[in-house]
């Protein structure tokens, strides 16, 4: 589905001119980062930002959320809409199930040379996940990642993915090796809980303790 990356997070002193040796990447920087920098500038970031990324199913939102170096609590930064979706509320349990999976996860690739322009695959299955799957291949290749197709990953459009894929190499390159990225079935509200319950009472006791993850966010505007 998707070419592996030549680069990995293990860690050259300069990532980021790493990354700028691919054209897409190149392209990305000229087009996308003047203009990032202007609005980190508004609202009062320092280029030494750490990422935390939360996606919502339901909603189709990913939201960028950036913390200077020195602050301890996050702070939204910007928000893009899924340009497509698949499968139903509910985690991914097998490989081509259309599923795009819910749970805590972190970025673990950077794809230059995606089929889908940028990618920036995430660490599933982890293992809640393959726990979950039993005898059952859970799959792999979970992707953020441009274009408006999809098979399980979040897809944001060639443009959107350009912005988020900068952000998260200059990220990297102020050494955040892990950043984190968790995606919830919908904004896991007690309102939204009881509603979609209703619908897929099956996923009751994972979504109980996905949503700890999503309180403490909301109350300490830092991942659990």
């Amino acid at each position: 589905m998707l070419r592996k990356p030549e680069n990995s997070l293990s860690g050259e002193d300069d990532f980021k001119n790493q990354q700028l040796n691919f054209e897409s990447v190149k392209t990305a920087y000229a087009e996308k980062w003047p203009g990032l920098r202007d609005e980190l500038f508004r609202k009062d970031f320092e280029d030494n930002f750490d990422l935390f990324i939360a996606a919502y199913k339901s909603e189709g939102k990913l939201e960028i959320w950036l913390r200077d170096s020195s602050q301890p609590r996050y702070a939204l930064f910007k928000t893009y809409d899924f340009s497509a979706h698949s499968g139903v509320l509910g985690p991914k349990t097998k490989k081509d199930d259309l599923q795009t999976p819910e749970g805590v996860y972190y970025i673990d690739r950077f794809n230059p040379l995606s089929r889908f322009y940028l990618s920036l695959g995430i660490n599933y299955p982890n293992a809640v996940d393959l726990l979950r799957s039993g005898h059952h291949d859970p799959g792999s290749d979970i992707y953020i990642h441009g274009n408006c197709l999809t098979v399980g990953c979040i897809p944001l459009t060639d443009d959107k993915i350009k912005e988020v894929y900068i952000l998260a190499i200059e990220a990297r390159n102020n050494r955040q090796t892990q950043i984190p990225v968790h995606i919830f079935p919908f904004r896991m509200t007690q309102e939204n809980m009881n509603r979609n319950l209703v619908d897929f009472p099956q996923h009751k006791a994972f979504w109980k303790t996905l949503q700890l993850t999503y309180n403490y966010f909301e109350k300490f505007r830092n991942p659990a």
